[in-house]
């Protein structure tokens, strides 16, 4: 981890990592557009429905200026491989919108059949067959948007890897990228670090080398005890008691009737959690990207909207300034989920104000 001075010292002499002027690739604010063709059930008109023309007018209308699309293997291919006609017409028409409101796009392969980012057991590590399939998941999605403009669409080649040894995920990224590269030579593609994007892991990341057209990209949901709080799927999410940001996110007399359990989910959380806590956290991807002159992205960041408003719009604006001075371009997560930019249907001004969007 860095010190205060030595990442001081980062900022004085990194390059500016992303959304320079000329770049032909620019991302600087977006949304991920959740649970339409990933992590959903849904199916048919209620699919369709979901995500519509109209959405992406109002995220144009805030000043987005591009959207990650999560996108899962289970609804675009059969279990036998075989593209589902439907799903592959929703993703074009939503990449006909992007392009008629002059949004860029990012096709993110979310989840895999064989890798669910939160399951224990994921064979696209130990079975030959399950990482082909992967491969081939890319070359079958572009046979269907590859011809769509290099300016306006990108790749990201997996959400959130989990793999015990980060070599794992190194290798398949190479053996991925070198498929694609075989279609499409100048296709932006998306490479995230191990362990869910982690920042922690960037420095164990391996990309193709002599490559210009990577975007790095991490994700960044800390502190997890205010940004998932009371969220059902995590550990840290079984407090239910007052939380707040900046400063001491739990009171220490709360904290002290924890169970023992949750006491340590939330110990390393830093229970002290302020704007320069993060400052660190982005050293190591800052330093990755510098080094290898490469665009640097934050394809998901967000704050449950279980939080309390106040301490979730400081968060907010604190973690955009601190992306926004190093040029890293983000996606908040999500646009109408649980971190929503909307909900029921209205827009949550005081995200969007914190997020420097127009409302």
């Amino acid at each position: 981890m860095f010190t205060r001075r030595q990442f001081s010292t980062l900022l004085t002499t990194a390059p500016m990592l992303s959304a320079l002027p000329g770049d032909p690739f620019p991302l600087r604010r977006g949304t991920n557009i959740s649970h339409w063709l990933s992590q959903s059930k849904r199916r048919g008109p209620e699919r369709r429905e979901w995500f519509r023309r109209k959405d992406v007018a109002f995220l144009a209308g805030l000043g987005l200026d591009h959207l990650r699309l999560p996108v899962d293997e289970e609804q675009l291919f059969t279990v036998d491989g075989k593209p589902e006609s439907e799903a592959f017409d929703l993703l074009n028409e939503g990449l006909d919108w992007c392009d008629e409101f002059s949004l860029r796009a990012i096709v993110d392969l979310h989840i895999l059949r064989s890798h669910h980012f939160n399951e224990k057991v994921k064979p696209l590590w130990t079975e030959t067959a399950a990482q082909e399939r992967f491969l081939q998941c890319w070359r079958d999605i572009s046979s269907q948007i590859g011809k769509r403009s290099t300016l306006k669409v990108a790749y990201e080649l997996m959400n959130e890897p989990v793999a015990d040894d980060p070599q794992q995920w190194n290798v398949l990224v190479e053996k991925c990228a070198k498929s694609i590269r075989a279609l499409e030579p100048e296709r932006r593609l998306v490479i995230g670090s191990n362990m869910w994007q982690s920042v922690d892991t960037f420095d164990v990341l391996r990309v193709p080398a002599d490559d210009p057209n990577v975007i790095l990209s991490f994700h960044y949901y800390h502190p997890m005890v205010l940004t998932h709080y009371q969220a059902s799927w995590t550990k840290v999410g079984e407090y239910k008691g007052p939380v707040t940001y900046p400063g001491r996110l739990v009171p220490e007399d709360q904290l002290q009737t924890q169970p023992a359990d949750l006491r340590r989910a939330m110990s390393p959380e830093r229970i002290v959690f302020d704007r320069s806590t993060t400052v660190l956290m982005f050293a190591k991807p800052i330093e990755v990207a510098r080094r290898l002159k490469l665009p640097l992205y934050c394809g998901e960041w967000g704050c449950i909207d279980r939080a309390p408003m106040e301490p979730r719009v400081h968060w907010y604006e604190d973690v955009r300034s601190i992306l926004e001075e190093n040029r890293i371009g983000w996606a908040t997560w999500d646009y109408k989920g649980g971190f929503g930019l909307i909900k029921e249907g209205q827009p949550v001004a005081p995200v969007i104000r914190a997020l420097g969007l127009t409302i």
